[in-house]
Order: C-alpha cells, then sequence, then structure tokens
C-alpha cells in the first residue's frame, strides 16, 4: 500500500518561503501522478498543484500560479511544493496526495502558518 509522509511546514511571514516535501513509499514516483492538496480552518480541503507521472506536466490552482512550483526527484522517490510569496491566505494544513484505482491516499498533513 502506497505511504505518504510531508514534512517542511512551519511559521513564515508573509512574503517568505517554504518547501514541503512528501516521501512516497510503497510505489516509484514514476508510476502515478502526485498533487498537493490543503484545507484552510473551517474550509473544504482544496486542490493547489499536481505533476504528472512522467513529470513533464505540472498544474496549478489560480490562486498559487506563479508562486508555488511543484517537482519530484526520482531518485529520492520524493516530490515538493515551494511555496514562494507566502501570503496569509496560504495558511493550512498541506496534504500531499494519490488516487489510484480511484482511492485517495493522503498523508498526514503539515501545517502551514503565514503572518501578516
Amino acid at each position: 500500500q502506497v505511504q505518504l509522509v510531508e514534512s517542511g511546514g512551519g511559521l513564515v511571514q508573509a512574503g517568505g518561503s517554504l518547501r514541503l516535501a512528501c516521501a512516497v513509499s510503497g510505489r516509484t514516483i514514476t508510476s502515478n501522478a502526485w498533487a498537493w492538496f490543503r484545507q484552510a480552518p473551517g474550509k473544504e480541503r482544496e486542490f493547489v498543484a499536481a505533476i504528472s507521472r512522467d513529470g513533464a506536466i505540472t498544474n496549478y490552482a489560480d490562486s498559487v500560479k506563479g508562486r508555488f512550483i511543484i517537482s519530484r526527484d526520482n531518485a529520492k522517490n520524493q516530490f515538493y511544493l515551494q511555496m514562494n510569496s507566502l501570503k496569509p491566505d496560504d495558511t493550512a494544513v498541506y496534504y500531499c496526495n494519490v488516487r489510484e484505482n480511484g482511492i485517495n491516499y493522503w498523508g498526514q498533513g503539515t501545517q502551514v502558518t503565514v503572518s501578516s
């Protein structure tokens, strides 16, 4: 079974940067497309970014386009979310995700807090 473990969250001032990592086990990173989602207090979980199985295609939510970059490292079997120009509205728990055979797998989440 695939397992996902996020790391890299924390507290940062507005305008700062953070890099989240998602360690994948149980699958090779080249076997699937991978994604980041986030959930702010009182809000539904929302899509942030995704990277295709071959790593050639990336997609972003409009709210993060131009500020966030999703990438992966095949050798480390990890994927990442580089978050730049952070805003207080980016405050949320961030989750890495893979959907396989109709089932969503999630990590435990990592908290990102952006202070104004």
